[in-house]
């Protein structure tokens, strides 16, 4: 599905080869942002790493069109230099709007101080920067993954409550650097912390992969001689993680508690069938308040400058009932 998109510059005269992306185009790849009075978005998604990146993308991309805005969308394909490229691409371009999705949090002032040089608001989605400087965007609009952190860790200190025993988990963590990984490990540890019981023994990262999970859990199967709970970033490594935990010849949900973050259909059915016990939910549908907000940038509103988009937790009842009216 990757395409390369073309860029026209120079009133059309001159035509130019930018941003690898991912799916169709929306509308078109003209420069110049609405000569037709229709706003133009640029948008970076970080890449298709998961289902839940699948179902954010959709949902930006059908809440674009259903918002009368013209998207200009590229795939990062998870590397930082192709999407400060893509933003470079669509400054270039002269969009009204530019949002992205940040692949780490780190690095990103110098490319977006010079989208602010040429007068395109910048929109933050489900992910972070950590730039001192917060007039370099507008707005960001995404979940409060420490919070993520925190209920998984919560659950987790209630189904030990009083038992006794050392607990031994193991963590899959998300892409490296990424906001959603240095968060989610550190609710979960400040959450846990007052219970010396319950011990964090491995820590490896499956960059939000459901192959990487798996590989990384076949290691700690390997590497652990007791592992009684496994703590996942994400539903897609928890699930590459349960294929390891069968072919170990254990059973998922019983023989190792599962806790995960996403609450992706595929992660819900796991956690319906008792292989995962506990889904802290991040929803990936952010494309209808992002077009809200991307309107009232364009109309020189003030947006407020964090956005939290609504989300709960599952227990294996709740996603029994929840399942056959899942969006994504």
């Amino acid at each position: 599905m990757r395409r390369t998109l073309s860029v026209a510059v120079f009133g059309g005269l001159l035509a130019v080869s930018a941003l690898a992306g991912c799916g169709d185009s929306d509308g078109g790849a003209e420069g110049g942002g609405g000569d037709d009075g229709q706003i133009v978005l640029g948008f970076s998604q970080v890449g298709a790493e998961s289902g839940w990146r699948t179902a954010n993308t959709e949902s930006i991309k059908a809440s674009a069109t259903a918002a009368g805005i013209k998207l200009q969308f590229s795939d990062a394909q998870g590397k930082q230099e192709n999407q400060i490229s893509d933003i470079r691409g669509f400054i270039t371009q002269k969009v009204d709007v530019i949002a992205f999705s940040p692949v780490v949090t780190s690095g990103w002032d110098a490319v977006l101080k010079e989208a602010k040089d040429a007068g395109i608001p910048v929109i933050l989605t489900d992910r972070a920067v950590d730039s001192q400087d917060t007039s370099l965007y507008q707005s960001f609009i995404g979940s409060d993954f420490k919070v993520e952190g925190t209920k998984a860790g919560e659950w987790l200190v209630k189904e030990y409550e009083g038992k006794t025993g050392d607990v031994n988990i193991v963590e899959l963590q998300g892409t490296t650097g990424s906001a959603p990984a240095i968060d989610r490990q550190t609710g979960f540890a400040d959450a846990i912390k007052a219970n010396p019981n319950l011990k964090i023994v491995k820590s490896q990262t499956g960059d939000f992969k459901r192959a990487d999970g798996k590989t990384v859990m076949e290691t700690f199967l390997q590497s652990v001689p007791k592992i009684d709970v496994l703590y996942a970033h994400n539903d897609d490594m928890g699930l590459g993680a349960i294929e390891a935990i069968k072919a170990a010849g254990k059973k998922p949900g019983q023989d190792i508690k599962i806790i995960t973050v996403d609450a992706v259909k595929d992660g819900m059915t796991a956690l319906a069938a008792g292989e995962i016990n506990f889904i802290v939910e991040c929803s990936p549908l952010l494309g209808d308040q992002l077009m809200e907000t991307v309107k009232a940038v364009k109309d020189g509103k003030p947006v407020e400058k964090r956005i939290l988009t609504k989300e709960g937790t599952f227990t294996q009842e709740e996603a029994k009932a929840a399942l056959p009216t899942r969006k994504y």
